[in-house]
């Protein structure tokens, strides 16, 4: 007498459960990498929960619906993220994990020209003949302009990107300044 197992695709069809549209099948060592940042006190939660969802998906262990009911995990991700583990296969693991480039306008202001306006900044307003003690944001983006440093510069984003780097002021500036 032959037995034939049916067990898995009757409790697929009872509970609607679809097999992994796309498959996974880690190496041991993309496993432990995967265990790894999971374990980490300072990976990000959301490559956390990704990697979680990429181990829970490995050789089809649990259906989609069987790893959307772990807390914090939505279902629309992790057709998402397997579907990028499988497509970004030849990358590192953590770069499978990362955020996808973000669109959006290029800048408008280069990171030269933030360094003009950052020494324009710390220079006294007096020398430029502008009657303030200290510069105000709006002061501050018409003379970067009339020097010409930029074509345009709103006060308010310049504001927030001067607040940014007062707040990280150890931290050097991403290109050398040339005068």
């Amino acid at each position: 007498m032959v037995y034939i197992d049916f067990s898995v695709n009757v409790n697929m069809k009872k509970f609607n459960m679809s097999p992994a549209k796309y498959r996974i099948n880690l190496t041991g060592s993309e496993q432990a990498e995967l265990e790894r940042i999971i374990r980490q006190h300072t990976t990000p939660q959301n490559e956390a929960g990704r990697a979680r969802i990429i181990l829970s998906a490995n050789e089809e262990c649990y259906s989609n619906q069987e790893i959307a009911m772990q807390p914090g995990i939505n279902s629309c991700d992790i057709t998402r993220w397997t579907k990028r583990w499988a497509e970004l296969a030849m990358e590192p693991v953590r770069k499978r994990l990362s955020d996808a480039p973000r669109s959006g306008a290029p800048d408008r202001i280069t990171a030269e020209q933030w360094c003009h306006i950052m020494a324009l900044a710390c220079e006294p307003p007096e020398s430029f003949g502008v009657p303030v003690t200290n510069w105000t944001h709006k002061e501050l983006a018409k003379e970067a302009v009339k020097r010409g440093i930029a074509e345009n510069v709103s006060s308010g984003h310049l504001g927030s990107v001067l607040k940014k780097r007062s707040a990280a002021s150890s931290k050097p500036l991403p290109v050398e300044c040339r005068t």
